[in-house]
């Protein structure tokens, strides 16, 4: 959407770091203007402004954190699933199996509530309850995204980088795992973007993001129609932004200029 705006002669990395750039600098205004805009409305939107604005950002910044810890736990767990020790591949089988074949809002209600039980002293906010189960489930998915990866980038491209003299660690990170990436990174973005809505999930152990912060006004106003239409509408501001930031990181990467 973004990148349509820039001149045709533009070289596409000049393009991608302007979107990059543009969709940043639009979230920001997004979340520093967004209660601002909203107290224009008239009731239950204008006097309650604040409350959809905090809630944004703290839907955004949990996105971010679950992301983080999905993208991190997702390479641990995509290594594990190739590697030649198996008793460490089914371990990651085993969790890759139990995060996508469980519900999320069944695991976010379990970090919470059950987890504790079975480790004495674990008393964890809800904010962090909800970050760990959000980042636990998309690293799930993740893992598999780069595992296909992995597995895409051709034999003779380890050959030919052992052939040269290069050790395995090398060949590893200076070869196979940055093409793995970049052919993994469509559906990492796509993840991504579905976790900014998976967070509203959220609102069922206590964290006031968003869909809480909705939920909570169309209960004392009962005017669910213009609540929850703001609430969405908010959403689709986030996720058209982060999809712009996400489109502008996978362009960047296309050093093989695949994209166009």
């Amino acid at each position: 959407m973004l990148t349509a705006l820039w001149p045709a002669h533009w070289s596409r990395s000049q393009r991608s770091n302007a979107t990059l750039v543009a969709a940043v600098i639009l979230m920001v205004l997004a979340l520093a203007l967004l209660g601002q805009l909203l107290a224009l409305l008239p009731e239950p939107i204008g006097p309650n402004a604040q409350a959809f604005s905090d809630g944004a950002r703290t839907t955004l910044w949990l996105t971010l954190l679950s992301g983080t810890l999905g993208l991190v736990l997702g390479v641990c767990a995509a290594l594990a699933r190739t590697a030649r020790w198996a008793p460490l591949r089914r371990v990651a089988g085993f969790y890759i199996w139990v995060m996508r074949g469980t519900p999320l809002l069944v695991q976010i209600l379990f970090v919470y509530f059950a987890l504790p039980a079975l480790i004495p002293g674990l008393n964890l906010p809800e904010f962090a309850a909800a970050v760990l189960a959000l980042g636990l489930n998309v690293g799930a998915y993740n893992a598999e995204a780069l595992r296909a990866g992995l597995l895409a980038v051709p034999r003779g491209q380890t050959e030919a980088a052992r052939a040269l003299g290069l050790t395995r660690r090398h060949v590893f990170f200076d070869v196979v795992f940055p093409q793995a990436f970049k052919i993994a990174l469509p559906p990492l973005v796509s993840n991504f973007v579905a976790l900014l809505k998976d967070s509203s999930l959220a609102y069922a152990i206590g964290v006031v993001e968003l869909t809480n912060v909705g939920n909570r006004i169309q209960s004392a106003t009962f005017q669910p129609v213009a609540t929850l239409s703001t609430v969405a509408l908010t959403y689709l501001l986030l996720t058209t932004l982060v999809t712009q930031v996400s489109n502008a990181l996978e362009q960047r990467l296309d050093i093989e200029g695949r994209l166009q």
